[in-house]
């Protein structure tokens, strides 16, 4: 249960996206909204300058759906982790929060390649890769492993960076098809590491 009462009624809430992992941004609630965010599983924050109640994404569109609550050990402070329909910040960005880069573009580009899947597109490379069946996918991976380890042995760092972009790419692309997330294999390699 949160403890509203060390901060005049407000806890702060961190938002944070569910895929990437990428913080969105910091808010706060009251017990209202907290009871609120958990019932309809749409973050609602009370904006101390509104003096009101306020669902991200009520005027914009750009809400953020909870995927998970997390209450920390003090039991004053939220973690949610939210799929966000469209940005986060009011600026039109990704994150309240200025990254140089989506550090967790991987996760991204893992959503980028389903959703190709699920909305196949004549134009998209995706779609006309997958047209050609798993062994021609299996193929260009293995294709691209072996460019990389020629980049990482005779080219440049440039070769060798793109390359290992063309494997991390070709690799995603497998894994959906054959339906495996980044998700399982991250938590395979930790099970390893323990």
């Amino acid at each position: 249960m949160l403890d509203f009462s060390k901060s005049d009624g407000l806890v702060p809430v961190i938002v944070q996206d569910a895929q990437t992992l990428e913080v969105l941004m910091l808010g706060y609630m009251n017990e209202e909204a907290w009871q609120k965010t958990q019932a309809e599983k749409r973050v609602t924050f009370f904006s101390r300058s509104k003096n009101r109640l306020w669902t991200k994404g009520e005027e914009s569109g750009n809400f953020l759906e909870v995927v998970g609550l997390h209450i920390d050990c003090d039991k004053d402070t939220v973690l949610i982790k939210a799929r966000p329909v469209g940005p986060t910040c009011h600026t039109g960005s990704r994150s309240c929060f200025d990254t140089d880069y989506n550090q967790n573009f991987l996760l991204q580009l893992e959503q980028i390649i389903k959703n190709r899947y699920e909305f196949p597109a004549d134009e998209s490379y995706v779609n006309r890769l997958r047209s050609k069946g798993i062994n021609k996918i299996a193929q260009k991976v293995g294709e691209e492993a072996v460019e990389t380890v020629i980049a990482a042995l005779t080219e440049t760092e440039h070769d060798f960076i793109n390359e290992t972009s063309d494997l991390f790419f070709h690799l995603l692309v497998l894994l959906r098809e054959k339906g495996i997330s980044l998700e399982t294999i991250a938590k395979n390699l930790e099970s390893r590491h323990q």
